[in-house]
């Protein structure tokens, strides 16, 4: 080994002792993260970033001013792969293009928005992910999407936008978006869609009745939906709504097979995670669940539910808190 090869390796050790020290600060000084892995970490085997239901995760780094911006949510309803019928015709490019009477969805939240006192855009142009710089935009971010939706820009967009504050609102086929992508997983409470029975009415039992998007709702309803098999299962989150599957007449096998999830069938729930908000729920199959008036089995208490979901991920009420 010659002089310049002992120094550069000597250089490497020391830079290597110096960022395992500044780690070990960094952890000390209580960025979220636990010393010993065994708290706020989590049992996420990857990513590991700072997640579950400890306010300490979340970055308020000032950059949203509701009293200068107002509040403002971006709906993404991009499809790779199978489009529920409730989205409408694919959307044509650019940010709040047509919508047809079809795009249930995408004019529910609108209407939703504009009878709760926040701006809704919507999209299913990845170009709108195209930098950081136009999800700041946005209070919180919406997908009702399937399969593979964003490039790479995209990604890094969606995770500095959350890193730096942003919150994401995840319903039903978001479960069913960027399979491959261990970051996006953890951003769902570490869940992601397997598979599901045919779609079928059961009981939703309300958990946590002190959650913004759940005060109010009854103890139980029963509601109409695919009930989807999570696997994994969501972990170090906040469960809000489970669904009773002792009610579902045809069970919770689903198409692949998978036995189900057993005694305990997560619906909904929410979490810190990254330095950002995320309120998830499998729900919202059915273009029942979103129309208004709706007579659809559930369809008033998702709507409710979605609706303080959303509120609180924007920071107009408080967040996954009771």
């Amino acid at each position: 080994m010659n002089n310049r090869t002992k120094l550069l390796a000597t250089a490497s050790a020391l830079l290597a002792a110096a960022s395992l020290a500044f780690g070990a600060a960094a952890l000390a000084a209580g960025t979220g993260y636990t010393t010993d892995g065994s708290t706020d970490l989590g049992s996420f085997p990857e990513p590991q970033v700072c997640h579950g239901t400890n306010p300490a995760c979340y970055h308020d780094w000032g950059n949203f001013d509701p009293a200068k911006d107002g509040y403002r949510l971006l709906v993404y309803t991009d499809t790779a792969g199978p489009r529920h019928a409730d989205l409408g015709p694919a959307l044509g490019p650019g940010l709040d293009p047509p919508l047809t009477a079809a795009n249930v969805v995408q004019n529910a939240l609108i209407r939703m928005g504009q009878q709760n006192g926040f701006k809704v855009d919507w999209t299913e142009d990845v170009s709108e992910f195209s930098t950081p710089v136009n999800l700041f935009k946005y209070n919180a971010i919406l997908f009702f999407t399937s399969r593979t939706v964003l490039d790479d820009a995209g990604q890094t967009a969606l995770r500095v936008y959350l890193e730096g504050g942003g919150a994401f609102v995840g319903v039903h086929n978001a479960f069913g978006t960027d399979y491959n992508w261990d970051w996006f997983r953890g951003l769902l409470g570490g869940a992601e869609l397997y598979d599901h029975a045919a779609e079928q009415t059961g009981t939703v039992d309300v958990l946590d009745r002190t959650d913004v998007s759940t005060a109010g709702l009854p103890r139980t309803w029963t509601g109409e939906d695919e009930w989807y098999n999570l696997v994994p299962a969501p972990q170090d989150v906040r469960f809000l709504a489970a669904v009773d599957d002792r009610t579902l007449a045809q069970g919770q096998r689903g198409y692949y097979g998978d036995p189900g999830m057993g005694s305990f069938h997560p619906v909904t729930w929410c979490q810190y995670y990254d330095g950002g908000k995320a309120w998830l729920t499998t729900l919202g199959h059915d273009a029942g669940d979103w129309e208004s008036p709706t007579t659809f089995p559930g369809g008033q208490y998702f709507q409710q539910m979605l609706i303080g979901g959303i509120e609180s991920a924007m920071g107009m009420k408080p967040f996954c808190q009771g």
